[in-house]
């Protein structure tokens, strides 16, 4: 198993910094991190543990995309935008909590992630949405976002593609 533990001095992992690291099961990142960069972790087809610590406020664009060992990510209260394709073909993928903390998701956020069936969203005021964000989950999949919010967000841009898939939830 190659897990790699990256240095309390690190603050940015920078773009592409691991991409194509196929062998790669685990990495902690520490909480001096505030960015993960685009393509960061593309391709690291074995990746299945990470730890995005709170101090993280953005996931860069591809930034796990096709990392199709991933079953469950926790986004951590700090992120505020989620990239374009960040997780995209994320294929064992199965469940992801996205907090009040995002304000926007990008295009194909979550696109072809297969395996994907729970999503819960708990921020009250739908996040801005890009196109195909949550296109290509598994059958079935459902959305589950604050009960008094179930309505907004079913009716929100980029939101209402997904309305029959959308749940409340008391978080």
């Amino acid at each position: 198993m190659i897990s790699i533990t990256i240095p309390n001095s690190v603050t940015s992992i920078g773009n592409y910094a691991f991409y194509f690291c196929c062998s790669l099961e685990s990495i902690t990142i520490p909480d001096s991190v505030t960015s993960i960069g685009y393509i960061a972790f593309r391709n690291c087809s074995s990746l299945k543990s990470i730890t995005i610590p709170n101090s993280v406020t953005e996931i860069g664009l591809a930034a796990f995309q096709d990392c199709g060992s991933l079953k469950s990510i926790t986004i951590p209260d700090s992120v505020i935008s989620i990239g374009d394709a960040a997780f995209l073909s994320c294929s064992s993928l199965e469940s992801v909590t996205i907090p009040d903390s995002v304000t926007e998701i990008g295009e194909d956020a979550f696109a072809r992630c297969s395996s994907l069936t729970s999503v819960y969203c708990k921020a009250t005021t739908p996040p801005t949405g890009g196109w195909d964000m949550f296109d290509g989950n598994a059958f079935g999949r459902k959305i589950y976002v604050p009960t008094a919010s179930v309505d907004a967000y079913k009716a929100a841009d980029d939101w209402r593609d997904y309305a029959s898939d959308i749940v409340g939830y008391n978080f």
